[in-house]
C-alpha cells in the first residue's frame, strides 16, 4: 500500500494523542502531520494552579515537538481554510493535501461576545489569564468576588466550581476568607447538570463547605464596564469587586466555513467512531458535538461535555481505526463514553467523579468524597502528561494502580 498522509489540526490533548498513537501503530511510509499555531503547548488543567501560585508558568509548558513521537511532523502554522472537495488544508504559508483529516481545533474563547466582559473580567481559562488573575488575587483588597459562567457550552464542566473553591482556599490561607463574599453564577440549573441531580447536589455541598454562594439560572447579559455591575436575564444585578469569568466558547470559524460545523459551531460526529459526514474526516475533543443518552428533566438532547479526558479517548479510537484501515498493528474499536474528573476543592484535596456518559436512560456518574488521593492523582496525571519516555510510562502505571486501589476504572491506556 502506498503511503498515506494523516493531517491533524490542533496540538491540544486530542491532537497530540492522535499523532502519537498513529505514529506508534503505522509503518514509516505513512506520513503523520500535526499542525498547531502555537509552538508552546500549555497544559490547561494546570491553569488553576497557575492562578493560585502553586505552579510557575515554566512548569506547565513544553515545546509541542517535545510532546510527540519521533517521526511526527510538527508544523507551527495557523490553519486558515479546509477544502473538503480537494482534501486539502490551506495554512499561513502553504497548502497541504491529506488522505485522512482529524480536526482537533478545540474551542475559541470569545469574551467580546458579551458586552463589557472583555473590559472587566479576569479568567483562568487561558495561560496568560491565569497568570494575571494570580496577581489580582495576590493584591486583592476588596470584599466580593464573583465567578461567572458566561454562557454554555464550556469546556471542563468542573472547572468553574474548582476555580471558585481554590479561590476560597487561597483567601483562607491569606487570612482573608471571612472578609470576602464569594459567589458562583451559572445559566445552568445546577452544578454539572449532565451528570444528574445527585452529583449536582453533592457538588453544591462542596461549594457550601467552601463558603461559596451558588446562583443557578443566572444568564449573563452584559457587564457595565465602568461599574462592573453584572446584569442577568430576569435576575437582580450584582457588582463584585473582582469578576472571574468562564468566557463564551464558540467553534472555530474554518469549520463553519467548510460546512463541517452545525449552527452552534460544533462538528456533529458519530458517537462511536467520531466520523463526520465527510469520508475520512474525523472531529475529536472540544470541536466535536457528541450526542449522548438522557434528558433528565428537559426535552433538549444532551451533548458529551467538552473535556480533555474525552479528547484523549476519542483520539485513541480514531487513530486505531485509521491504523486498522491502513493495515497497521491495531484492531477497530469504539468510543465508549467513559470519563472522569478530579474536582479540586483546596487544602490539598479533591473530589473525583467518574462514570459512563453513554449509559441508558441517563449518564451513570459516581462521585468519590474529597480526599488527598484524588488531588495526588491529578498531580500525577499532570506529571505524566508533561513528562516523557520512561518517566511517562512509570507514571501511567502509578496512576492506574492508584485507580484500581480506589475502586475506579483504569485511567490511562
Amino acid at each position: 500500500m502506498a503511503g498515506k498522509t494523516v493531517l491533524i489540526l490542533g496540538g491540544g490533548t486530542g491532537g497530540i494523542v492522535a499523532a502519537n498513537e498513529l505514529r506508534k501503530l503505522l509503518a514509516p511510509e505513512h506520513r503523520i502531520v500535526l499542525m498547531e499555531k502555537e509552538a508552546q503547548h500549555a497544559f490547561a488543567p494546570s491553569f488553576l494552579w497557575l492562578m493560585t501560585g502553586a505552579r510557575a508558568p515554566g512548569q506547565v509548558v513544553r515545546d509541542v515537538r517535545q510532546m510527540v513521537r519521533h517521526g511526527v511532523e510538527v508544523l507551527v502554522e495557523q490553519a486558515e481554510a479546509i477544502d473538503l472537495a480537494n482534501r486539502s488544508v490551506t495554512a499561513s504559508s502553504q497548502t497541504l493535501s491529506y488522505d485522512y483529516l482529524i480536526v482537533s481545533l478545540g474551542a475559541e474563547l470569545a469574551l467580546e461576545m458579551i458586552p463589557g466582559l472583555m473590559e472587566t473580567a479576569h479568567t483562568f481559562y487561558t495561560f496568560d489569564g491565569a497568570i494575571k488573575l494570580h496577581a489580582a488575587l495576590r493584591d486583592f483588597g476588596g470584599r466580593s468576588i464573583a465567578t461567572v459562567v458566561s454562557s454554555i457550552p464550556y469546556k471542563c464542566p468542573g472547572a468553574p466550581h474548582e476555580g471558585a473553591m481554590l479561590i476560597a482556599d487561597l483567601l483562607r490561607r491569606g487570612g482573608l476568607r471571612n472578609k470576602v463574599s464569594l459567589h458562583l453564577f451559572t445559566p445552568e440549573p445546577q452544578p454539572m447538570p449532565v451528570a444528574g441531580p445527585v452529583l449536582g447536589a453533592a457538588v453544591n455541598k462542596m461549594l457550601e463547605a467552601s463558603g461559596i454562594t451558588f446562583h443557578p439560572l443566572h444568564k449573563l447579559l452584559s457587564v457595565d464596564a465602568s461599574t462592573r455591575e453584572l446584569r442577568f436575564e430576569g435576575q437582580p444585578p450584582l457588582t463584585p469587586d473582582l469578576l472571574v469569568a468562564i468566557p463564551p466558547h464558540r467553534g472555530h470559524h474554518i469549520l463553519r466555513d467548510a460546512g463541517l460545523a452545525n449552527e452552534a459551531g460544533w462538528v456533529p460526529v458519530d458517537r462511536k467512531t467520531l466520523a463526520t459526514r465527510q469520508e475520512r474526516v474525523y472531529a475529536i475533543g472540544d470541536a466535536a458535538a457528541v450526542q449522548i443518552p438522557g434528558r433528565w428533566n428537559t426535552v433538549v438532547p444532551m451533548l458529551l461535555p467538552k473535556a480533555g479526558v474525552f479528547a484523549h479517548a476519542e483520539a485513541q479510537v480514531v487513530a486505531r481505526n485509521i491504523a486498522a484501515e491502513l493495515g497497521g498493528s491495531a484492531r477497530r474499536v469504539e468510543f465508549l463514553g467513559d470519563g472522569y474528573c478530579a474536582l479540586e476543592c483546596g487544602e490539598g484535596r479533591a473530589g473525583f467523579a467518574f462514570g459512563d456518559f453513554f449509559a441508558e436512560p441517563n449518564p451513570k456518574i459516581e462521585l468519590r468524597q474529597p480526599g488527598r488521593r484524588w488531588h495526588l492523582g491529578k498531580v500525577l496525571f499532570e506529571q505524566y502528561w508533561l513528562g516523557g519516555g520512561v518517566r511517562r510510562e512509570a507514571l501511567r502505571i502509578a496512576v492506574n494502580l492508584g485507580a484500581r486501589v480506589s475502586g475506579v476504572p483504569a485511567l490511562l491506556q
